[in-house]
């Protein structure tokens, strides 16, 4: 069974997240990128699949900008067998990006879509169950433990009540939870291995998919200062403050 996995580039999530000078958007320019972290699980669980025979292949799909090549790259410094790199004017909204990876599916047959859960810059949480609709497959979100039974996939993610548990038969979307797993890291023979590696490049209209925007962002700010703390001296004064001034009492 092939498994293809979505990678996506995104500010890496140790770095603190600046807005342009200008309020149109977030600043990119020579800050630090990395894989978005919820990305890393699924591709670690699909390889972890693979190390047990239970999958032939992994596949890494990334779309964007050029420098998506270098997230791809890192996927497969990490194990990923082959990667396949979608160029695109602006990184794709949800719903392009699911048009995308559901017309990669289709040329490649995979028996399982691995996706991080959410990206960590537009934290949407749309694509993986667009992707789902698109396709008309089934899907299990935010995923904490995974296994593969016959032909379906037994999964676990976490609920209000506890731990809910879902079977969903073959071909399927999933989407990782950060608690699924430990993402290994790349060894410096892997990277250099990561470079002989096949890296297919097409474009969206390649698949025959419209990637532009659907969205305009009006403006982007930073969120106003927290103010300080305030000790108060007994319960009245507390309710006090929470009428009058933070007005969450009526």
């Amino acid at each position: 069974m092939k498994i293809l996995v979505t990678v996506k580039r995104v500010i890496d999530p140790y770095v603190k997240v600046r807005v342009r000078a200008d309020g149109a958007g977030v600043e990119t320019e020579g800050v630090k990128m990395a894989m978005n972290p919820f990305c890393e699980n699924a591709l670690e669980e699909a390889l972890r699949w693979r190390e047990k025979g239970e999958a032939s292949e992994v596949v890494a799909l990334s779309a964007g900008g050029a420098q998506c090549a270098e997230t791809l790259r890192a996927a497969l410094a990490v194990g990923a067998d082959r990667a396949i790199f979608v160029k695109t004017e602006s990184p794709p909204e949800p719903l392009a990006a699911a048009k995308i990876i559901a017309a990669v599916a289709r040329r490649e047959n995979p028996g399982i879509v691995w996706m991080g859960k959410q990206a960590i810059d537009g934290d949407f949480n749309q694509t993986g169950q667009m992707t789902a609709a698109l396709l008309g497959w089934g899907q299990a979100l935010f995923l904490s433990a995974a296994k593969l039974e016959g032909g379906a996939v037994l999964a676990e993610s976490e609920v209000d009540s506890g731990i809910q548990t879902v079977r969903v038969k073959t071909p399927c979307i999933l989407t990782a939870d950060l608690r699924l797993n430990e993402p290994r890291y790349a060894t410096l023979p892997n990277i250099m291995k990561a470079k002989k590696k096949p890296l297919e490049e097409m474009s969206a209209a390649d698949l025959g998919v419209d990637d532009s925007p659907r969205l305009t962002v009006l403006a982007t700010a930073e969120p106003p200062p927290r103010a300080a703390g305030k000790r108060v001296e007994n319960a009245a004064e507390l309710v006090r403050l929470l009428r009058e001034e933070a007005k969450v009492l009526s």
